[in-house]
């Protein structure tokens, strides 16, 4: 035991490192006030006051929210049938299905996002595509739906590998009992499928939600620097305005957004597993 113990340190000391000192001067730094120096140790909370007495900055906030929770029920709709499907096939092509879905994610998210604007731009594949149909002289690109298409296509992938793992690990005797005590196959998707999914369904909800509304490189390239979220906005201040205080202040309140969701489904999820064992 003490051996395994010794093997951990390196790993401690690279989380040390690498996440609870970095958090810890972010806390730090939206809690002072910005002097001449790099860091001034003046204790402060204007630097939150300003972000929640502001309306532009909360106005962002509640977009982001939005645009989040869009993202996180559209991959839900989108994933669990798909998820459903790959469960339901044969071995084999439930690899090629699997591979096929996780292929996109080899490449880098910032060039799969380029690839949009071509598609979007005026001009484009998808440009034509409407025209030929009638549709065309629509706005694709720099709009609140391709910044929507863009994170929906970045993240959808976690959303199906979660439910289809959950799916995959099910027992699927209790389909067939449900199957003879003469459910029908709604029912039995209702009453067995869907509750027993409910990890995978809930784990992809966090690894969609969480970093969508933090995103900010879609945003600024899909929505050309218009549609602007809590990531642009903490660029902004940490790159181009300079106000790290500030930046480092609505970092910490995009974090405990964050934990407070993290917690509430992971509360959601121990209720689950209660109800499952009574």
């Amino acid at each position: 035991m003490k051996r395994f113990s010794q093997l951990a340190i390196p790993y401690i000391v690279w989380a040390v490192m690498m996440l609870v000192l970095p958090m810890a001067l972010i806390a730090m730094y939206s809690f002072t006030e910005q002097g001449n120096s790099i860091i001034s140790f003046a204790f402060t909370l204007d630097h939150y006051v300003k972000f929640f007495t502001d309306p532009d900055f909360l106005l962002i906030l509640w977009r982001s929210l939005l645009i989040a929770v869009k993202t996180t029920v559209i991959c839900l709709l989108l994933g669990y049938p798909l998820a459903y499907f790959i469960a339901n096939s044969s071995e084999k092509m439930q690899n090629l299905l699997v591979l096929c879905i996780t292929i996109p994610t080899w490449i880098n998210a910032l060039v799969r996002t380029y690839a949009w604007i071509g598609l979007l731009s005026e001009g484009g594949l998808l440009q034509q595509i409407l025209s030929f149909f009638g549709l065309g002289g629509k706005e694709l690109l720099y709009t609140e739906g391709a910044v929507l298409l863009g994170m929906v296509y970045n993240f959808l992938p976690f959303m199906i590998l979660q439910i289809n793992t959950s799916l995959c690990k099910m027992d699927h005797s209790l389909l067939q009992a449900s199957a003879d005590l003469g459910a029908k196959p709604a029912q039995t998707f209702l009453r067995v499928t869907f509750p027993l999914s409910l990890p995978g369904v809930i784990n992809g909800i966090t690894l969609v939600f969480l970093p969508a509304v933090s995103s900010f490189f879609i945003p600024k390239l899909l929505g050309g620097g218009q549609y602007f979220l809590v990531g642009n906005l903490i660029e902004n201040q940490f790159i181009t305005v300079g106000e790290w205080n500030f930046g480092s202040a609505i970092s910490m309140i995009m974090a405990i957004i964050m934990m407070l969701m993290m917690m509430a489904v992971r509360k959601i999820e121990n209720h689950n597993r209660g109800g499952k064992e009574e």
